[in-house]
């Protein structure tokens, strides 16, 4: 098929740039209309003019993920226009400063907990019914190897990621028994702003695009996908990883 998505809503999180806009333009290019959320009305509407040139269509929500109300709303509007949302992918992400732990400031810290961990918590909390109400809901949650491997002076961004993937897990556990299924995937290294913040001295022409990853992310949105509750490993080709618990 042209569009497999043909008929499908999604939303996209951090879509004015990176991870987020590509993935949008391969979704909305796949046939899904794209409500895309992000801070910057400006970047939204060069996004929104680059999915209406490829013939797709585009919902923008200017807004700052720490608005918990206005996520809630978010639900709401949804549900009243379209009744049902299939896809959500949580690919917002705040990196926060790479610093001893015992250096790292306290509004540092809030901010990464509320736009990694928080928002997705209220996204989940105010979409869940809506991706129940799909015949296929599929939610993807952008995650890091840096949840892992627990790197000194990763700290805040680390436990962002581990307590995400905690909270990504237990609602794949929940939804199991539904037509709804849950990923987290690892990018890995790519060529983004946030990338290019963590590593300055790292050449970025060896590094992957989000365009390069686009292509996965389209292929965790399809009905036909049938995994949940794992991780999605783009640094791997694609291998899906079953997360495992301590012996």
């Amino acid at each position: 098929m042209d569009k497999p998505l043909q008929n499908r809503v999604a939303v996209v999180t951090g879509a004015s740039r990176g991870i987020g806009r590509a993935a949008a333009l391969a979704l909305a290019e796949a046939g899904a209309h794209v409500i895309a959320l992000a801070r910057t009305q400006g970047a939204l509407e060069s996004l929104d003019d680059e999915i209406r040139a490829k013939g797709g269509s585009a919902t923008l929500v200017p807004v700052n993920l720490k608005d918990l109300e206005a996520l809630d709303r978010l639900g709401a509007a949804i549900h009243e226009r379209w009744g049902k949302l299939d896809i959500l992918l949580g690919n917002a992400g705040q990196l926060g400063e790479l610093a001893p732990l015992a250096h790292i400031d306290q509004p540092v810290w809030d901010e990464v907990m509320a736009v990694n961990v928080t928002a997705n918590y209220r996204l989940i909390r105010s979409l869940d019914p809506l991706l129940r109400a799909s015949d296929a809901g599929r939610a993807i949650f952008i995650t890091s190897g840096a949840a892992h491997k627990h790197k000194a002076y990763w700290g805040v961004y680390a436990v962002s990621k581990a307590a995400l993937e905690a909270l990504v897990r237990t609602y794949a556990a929940e939804t199991v028994t539904t037509p709804v299924k849950v990923m987290l995937l690892n990018p890995g290294p790519l060529r983004t702003n946030m990338r290019r913040a963590a590593m300055p001295g790292e050449d970025p022409l060896t590094l992957k695009t989000p365009e390069e990853l686009a292509p996965h992310i389209v292929k965790l949105a399809l009905p036909s996908w049938t995994e949940t509750g794992k991780i999605y490993d783009f640094t791997q080709d694609g291998k899906v990883i079953e997360p495992q618990p301590p012996a």
